[in-house]
C-alpha cells in the first residue's frame, strides 16, 4: 500500500479541481503532513509568471486524518489567463520549518514548484479530437498518371517508376528535393473509400501550395495549388467529395518562412512580378529582413532557400490573416476545415492569436493546431514563455510526448514512465486541448514507426540509411509491437493520427526514407486489417471518441486504462512482456471486442505481447 503524499496535485483530497483551471473558478489546496513532524502552520507561495507577482497565503488547520494533520484553503479565482507556479512552507511554533516542492521537503535552494495552467474557456471543435486523422505527404500517396514538370517552378524531374527510392544524394553540397513522383489530389480522391474504411474523419495534408521542392515547405505561392497536385477547382471539388463521406481537410500552414524562389522573394526571377530579392520597390520587400540586400538576409535555421518572413509586418499579416480574402480565409472558404501551423514555436503569440480570430470569423468550427514538440503549456521559445493554451491561440498541438513515451514503453521501458508522461500532459493542458491533441506514432519528420519498433539502432549517414531495412526477425518483433502501439493510439484520448503507409507496413529511416511512395499492391494486408478494425471500433464506440479517462494499472510491462461515457465503457489492457499478466477490472460484465468472449469483473488475463479491448455497454 502506497503511503499518502503530503501533497499530491493529482489527488482530489489535495487539490480540486484536477488539472488546469478556468478563469473565474475557485480552487482548493490541502496539505497533510504527519502529525509526528510537529508542524503547526502551513502556507502556499504562489508565483504568477506573466503578471510578475508572488504572494503567500496561509492554509488554516482543517482537522486530522489518520496519523496526519491537515491544512486547507479555498483560493479566489484568477480573472485572467496565467501560468502559475506554487509550493508550500511549513513551520512550527518554535520557528523551525522547511519548504515542500515536487522533490519533497527542502530547506534551501530554488524550489521545483507545481504548475497550474489558468486558461480562458473558449470553443474547441469537437470533431477533431473525436475523429481519426490520416496524414498524407501529397507527392507520395497516389498518382493516376505521370506528370510533365515542364514549365513548373524549380528544376523538377519525375520518377517514372513509382517504387523508386527517393533521391538523397547532395547536388553541389545540398540536397535539392527536386525529385517528384507525381502524387495528386485526384489520386487521394480515388482512395477516399479506403480511408473511410480506416475510420478516417480528418485528412491532414502536408503543404499543397505551389513550391519548388517535393516537400513543399518552401512555399512559392500561397494562393495557388501546386500544378502537379491539381487546381483550386480540384481542391474545392475534393473537399466537397470528402465532406460527403464524413472527412474534413486540415491544411499545413507554413507561415514562418517562404521559398527563395517564391513569388514573394523571386531570387531566380521565375515569376514575372518583382520579388523582394529583385527590387526594394517590391510590395514584398518589407516582409523580409535583409542585412545586406539582396544577398544577405534572415533565413530559417540559416538555410538560404528558406528566407524568414517578418510576422510583425502589417503587409504580411494582412496577406496571410487579416485581409478580406487573406490566405487563411480563402482556403477555409474553398473547403478546408482548419490549419496546422508549421513550427508554431517560431510564430509570435500575437500572430497566432490574430490567425485564430480570423479562422473563427470565417468558420466558427474550424481548427487551429500547432506543431510543438514539447509540453505546449509551459514551452519557452526564443526566451519567451508561450501562451498557446491561454484560450485565444491553439486548440490543440501535435502530441510528440505521446510518441516518445509510447516508444519507450514498447521498447522495454516501464509503464509507470508512460503514465507519468501522459499525466503531466493531462494535468497541464486544458481538458479541451488534451482531448484535441494529435496523437501519432510517426510523421514526415520522424523515422517510420515499424523501423523504430524493430528494436534496432539506425545507421548514421544517408547512404547507409538509404540501404537500411529490418531483418526478418526485427520486422516480426516490430510488427508485434506495432499491433499493440496502434491499439493504444486508437483508444487514448485525442485524435489518433496515421502517417500514410504505417498501416501498410512501410519501413524507413530519417528523411527522405520515411517519405517513400505508398506501396500499392504490396501492403501488409493483415496489419492494414488491424488498423481498419481499430478505426471502426473508435467510430462505433462513443467512449473511445470522447469518454472520460482513468488508469487501471501501470506496473512494469502492464498498462491498462478505462474510457467511459454514460453507461458505455472501453478498457484497454496491454501486456508488453513475455509472460501472461492479469489486471483487475471494475465491477461488471465485459465483452472482448475482438473475440466476442464475455469477461466478468475481476481479474482479466492478457497473453504475452498482446492487447485486449474490452467493452461494457
Amino acid at each position: 500500500m502506497n503511503t499518502p503524499a503530503v501533497f499530491d496535485s493529482r489527488d482530489a483530497h489535495c487539490k480540486q479541481p484536477y488539472g488546469a483551471l478556468p478563469c473565474g473558478k475557485e480552487w482548493s489546496l490541502t496539505c497533510r503532513p504527519l502529525s509526528s513532524e510537529g508542524f503547526t502552520h502551513c502556507s502556499v507561495i504562489i508565483r504568477r509568471e506573466f503578471a510578475g507577482h508572488e504572494m503567500e497565503a496561509e492554509l488554516p488547520f482543517s482537522g486530522f486524518w489518520e496519523d496526519r494533520v491537515c491544512f486547507s484553503l479555498n483560493l479566489i479565482p484568477f480573472q485572467t489567463p496565467e501560468l502559475v507556479w506554487y509550493w508550500f512552507r511549513f513551520w512550527r511554533d518554535d520557528g523551525t520549518g522547511c519548504f515542500l516542492d515536487k522533490t519533497g521537503y527542502r530547506s534551501e535552494g530554488e524550489p521545483l514548484p507545481w504548475q497550474l495552467t489558468v486558461y480562458e474557456e473558449s470553443h474547441t471543435p469537437a470533431w477533431f479530437g473525436e475523429g481519426v486523422t490520416y496524414q498524407i505527404f501529397p507527392d507520395r500517396y497516389c498518382r493516376l498518371e505521370v506528370p510533365d514538370p515542364a514549365g513548373l517552378i524549380g528544376d523538377r524531374w519525375v520518377h517514372k517508376d513509382w517504387n523508386d527510392a527517393p533521391a538523397w544524394m547532395p547536388e553541389g553540397g545540398e540536397v535539392k528535393n527536386r525529385d517528384f513522383f507525381g502524387g495528386s489530389l485526384a489520386g487521394v480522391a480515388a482512395h477516399l473509400d479506403d480511408l473511410v474504411e480506416l475510420g478516417v474523419s480528418t485528412l491532414y495534408f502536408c503543404p499543397i501550395f505551389e513550391s519548388a521542392s517535393n516537400h513543399r515547405y518552401n512555399t512559392a505561392d500561397y494562393r495557388k495549388i501546386d500544378p502537379m497536385l491539381g487546381t483550386e477547382k480540384d481542391f474545392r471539388d475534393f473537399c466537397a467529395k470528402a465532406k460527403e463521406k464524413g472527412i474534413r481537410v486540415l491544411l499545413d500552414g507554413v507561415f514562418n518562412h517562404t521559398g527563395s524562389q517564391s513569388i514573394y522573394f523571386n531570387a531566380d526571377g521565375f515569376y514575372p512580378t518583382l520579388g523582394a530579392a529583385q527590387s526594394k520597390d517590391s510590395p514584398y520587400y518589407d516582409w523580409f529582413q535583409f542585412s545586406d540586400w539582396p544577398g544577405s538576409y534572415d533565413s530559417w535555421w540559416g538555410i538560404s532557400t528558406l528566407p524568414n518572413v517578418r510576422e510583425d509586418c502589417p503587409g504580411y499579416v494582412d496577406y496571410i490573416i487579416r485581409g478580406e480574402d487573406s490566405v487563411v480565409k480563402h482556403w477555409l472558404r474553398a473547403g478546408a476545415s482548419g490549419w496546422r501551423l508549421d513550427v508554431a514555436d517560431e510564430l509570435p503569440d500575437e500572430f497566432i492569436e490574430a490567425l485564430r480570430t480570423a479562422v473563427e470569423e470565417t468558420d466558427p468550427d474550424a481548427l487551429v493546431l500547432g506543431e510543438v514538440w514539447e509540453d505546449a503549456s509551459n514551452k519557452i521559445s526564443y526566451s519567451r514563455r508561450r501562451k498557446y493554451f491561454h484560450g485565444r491561440e491553439l486548440h490543440g498541438v501535435m502530441n510528440y510526448p505521446f510518441r516518445t513515451a509510447l516508444l519507450n514503453f514498447l521498447l522495454d521501458g516501464p509503464a509507470e514512465d508512460f503514465q507519468e508522461a501522459m499525466e503531466t500532459i493531462r494535468e497541464n493542458y486544458p481538458p479541451a486541448a488534451f482531448y484535441s491533441a494529435m496523437n501519432f506514432l510517426g510523421t514526415h519528420d520522424t523515422p517510420r514507426i515499424l523501423t523504430m519498433l524493430g528494436g534496432c539502432r539506425l545507421p548514421e549517414g544517408r547512404e547507409a540509411q538509404s540501404m537500411f531495412a529490418l531483418t526478418p526477425v526485427q520486422r516480426e518483433a516490430g510488427l508485434e509491437r506495432l499491433y499493440v502501439a496502434a491499439a493504444i493510439l486508437f483508444t487514448f484520448p485525442g485524435s489518433p493520427m496515421i502517417y500514410y503507409g504505417d498501416e501498410a507496413g512501410m519501413e524507413g529511416a530519417a528523411d527522405p526514407f520515411n517519405r517513400r511512395t505508398y506501396p500499392w499492391g504490396h501492403e501488409d494486408t493483415q496489419l492494414s486489417g488491424w488498423f481498419r478494425t481499430l478505426g471502426q471500433l473508435r467510430k462505433n464506440r462513443v467512449s473511445l471518441r470522447r469518454g472520460s479517462f482513468r488508469w487501471l494499472a501501470a506496473r512494469g510491462p502492464l498498462l491498462a486504462y478505462l474510457r467511459e461515457e454514460g453507461r458505455e465503457a472501453t478498457a484497454t489492457l496491454v501486456n508488453a512482456s513475455a509472460e501472461p499478466l492479469t489486471v483487475t477490472l471494475p465491477e461488471g460484465s465485459y465483452l472482448d471486442l475482438l473475440t466476442g468472449e464475455t469477461v466478468h469483473g475481476g481479474a482479466a488475463s492478457i497473453p504475452p505481447y498482446r492487447v485486449r479491448l474490452l467493452g461494457r455497454d
